[in-house]
């Protein structure tokens, strides 16, 4: 597979962010959209993208062969729930390897979870999705949705090789509809796509983000 950049790479903390101040949507108002509810949590921030964002989803729709839906899982994260999921998962790889140093640590986790001071996520510009038939079943990806590298032998990097034809042809089905609307892929998780976000700007060109670190209760 070719080289990954990490959302650890200093490379993406140098990308300056510049506020558009677009507000969170509420996905489950959108038309043609199908929303999985496994991810949902009791305040439904889950449910959330920025505007922009959630516009490139509905014309990736409109690009898929017939037949395919997008299936939304989760978008928005709030701060402090990113925090938890990348310090478990850290203390997870270190328990399984005490030799790694804190940067070997931050880049192994980095692979599965964002670190939190960068994380789209909590941005409101990354969202993880997956694929359904025109009945709403959803289709074989190779991997569950949020597969680590450890439990799938890396079969959750997109462009793994160790996946069934037909799950590789569901990801570039995938992949071309949503690249098709401006969004990038974290190549180190299928589900993972991201627009107007610090990773997003680094491999597009763009200047700066669109979109930083964001409560769900904040106005535009």
């Amino acid at each position: 597979m070719p080289e990954i950049t990490l959302m650890s790479d200093p490379r993406v903390a140098a990308v300056p962010v510049r506020e558009c101040g677009e507000p969170l949507t509420d996905v489950r108002r959108a038309p043609r959209l199908l929303v999985d509810g496994r991810a949902a949590d009791p305040a439904g921030a889950y449910a959330f993208l920025r505007q922009g964002l959630l516009e490139r989803l509905l014309t990736a729709q409109s690009a898929l062969p017939p037949g395919l839906r997008l299936l939304f899982i989760e978008g928005y994260r709030p701060l402090e729930l990113q925090r938890h999921y990348f310090t478990r998962y850290a203390a997870r790889l270190r328990a399984a390897h005490p030799g790694w140093s804190d940067g070997e640590i931050r880049a192994a986790a980095s692979r599965y979870v964002s670190p939190p001071e960068l994380a789209p996520h909590s941005a409101g510009a990354a969202v993880d999705l997956t694929l359904a038939d025109a009945d709403g079943h959803e289709l074989d990806m190779g991997t569950p949705w949020d597969a680590t590298p450890e439990e799938s032998a890396r079969a959750c990097y997109t462009g793994a090789a160790n996946i069934p034809a037909g799950a590789r042809a569901h990801r570039d089905a995938l992949g071309a509809a949503l690249t098709s609307a401006g969004l990038v892929n974290y190549p180190t998780e299928w589900w993972h796509w991201s627009y107007g976000d610090r990773y997003w700007a680094l491999h597009t060109g763009a200047p700066a983000a669109l979109y930083g670190p964001r409560e769900l209760a904040e106005g535009p």
